[in-house]
């Protein structure tokens, strides 16, 4: 069985379809399909159903992944081990994270890590959707909840606080509620409901069980922006809303808490270039932990 061929399977899997697959490899189209059947004539299975809509694992293709990405792991560590200390940290990792997190608190720090290390690259995608490493969607995750499935390592971050704001302005003009009967003589923002990514990001009724958004978006930046500029109360994290002036907290409900977790895939544990962005990430929220109380 040829390394390459097993690769190639890999990159199939993730992408779905070997057209993308060949784009993230650099490779011919037909080239990607030919080395498929090859692999697919070696092992005497079938490992795709080719759709319209691009490859789908077959239960042989689902079976033979866990054994491709065992194979991936072995090879990660081998080539880690046999460079040892002399292994610069370079390549390039690709970070997901929530829109809030990502862009309020990595954005401005990253930068630091790369100074230190001239030879790495950092890709940050902050945006409210939730990311697949199991497809290389990205190389590490921040998550607000722990991973349940799959080759996962994951390690909690920090727990932070989410309250209700409004800006001094609409204070001064609409007064503030002082309880949950209060509020909802407000006008309210909020999330999108059904384009909530995550179970534990749907806290509205925790702070009110009658919550009626006017104005819903569904970045969490874009609440923060909305609530600033007088739209209405609305739910914030704290991290964020504590370093913006013209925000005051709101007491008709008690803040909740919520946690963020740094997760990736088991199979690329051995290289230095996630574990140096890892441990940069883990010891600067340790260090600045008191924001997110």
């Amino acid at each position: 069985m040829n390394w390459d061929d097993v690769r190639i399977f890999l990159a199939v899997a993730r992408a779905g379809q070997i057209l993308g697959a060949a784009r993230r490899l650099e490779l011919n189209h037909a080239t990607v399909s030919r080395r498929v059947a090859t692999l697919e004539d070696a092992l005497g299975a079938k490992l795709f159903r080719r759709l319209t809509t691009g490859s789908e694992l077959t239960p042989a293709g689902e079976r033979f992944l866990g054994v491709a990405e065992r194979m991936e792991a072995d090879m990660i560590a081998a080539r880690s081990e046999l460079a040892g200390g002399d292994e610069a940290v370079s390549g390039t990792v690709r970070i997901g994270a929530p829109d809030g997190f990502g862009v309020a608190y990595l954005a401005s720090r990253l930068g630091t890590l790369t100074a230190q290390h001239p030879d790495l690259k950092i890709q940050l995608v902050p945006v409210p959707r939730s990311f697949s490493l199991s497809r290389r969607e990205a190389d590490i995750a921040i998550t607000t909840e722990r991973p349940s499935e799959g080759r996962l390592v994951a390690q909690k971050l920090v727990d932070y606080s989410l309250g209700l704001y409004a800006s001094r302005a609409y204070a001064d003009a609409n007064g503030l509620p002082a309880s949950q009967a209060e509020l909802k003589a407000h006008r309210l923002v909020g999330y999108v409901p059904d384009l909530v990514f995550s179970p534990s990001l749907a806290y509205a009724q925790e702070f009110s069980p009658d919550w009626d958004a006017a104005f819903s978006i569904s970045s969490a930046l874009g609440q923060v922006e909305a609530v600033r500029s007088g739209a209405g109360i609305g739910i914030l994290h704290a991290f964020i809303a504590r370093s913006l002036p013209e925000l005051v907290p709101v007491a008709a409900a008690k803040p909740i808490r919520r946690a963020y977790w740094l997760v990736y895939h088991e199979s690329v544990r051995p290289l230095r270039r996630i574990q140096a962005v890892a441990g940069f990430i883990t010891k600067a929220v340790e260090r600045e932990k008191r924001l997110f109380g």
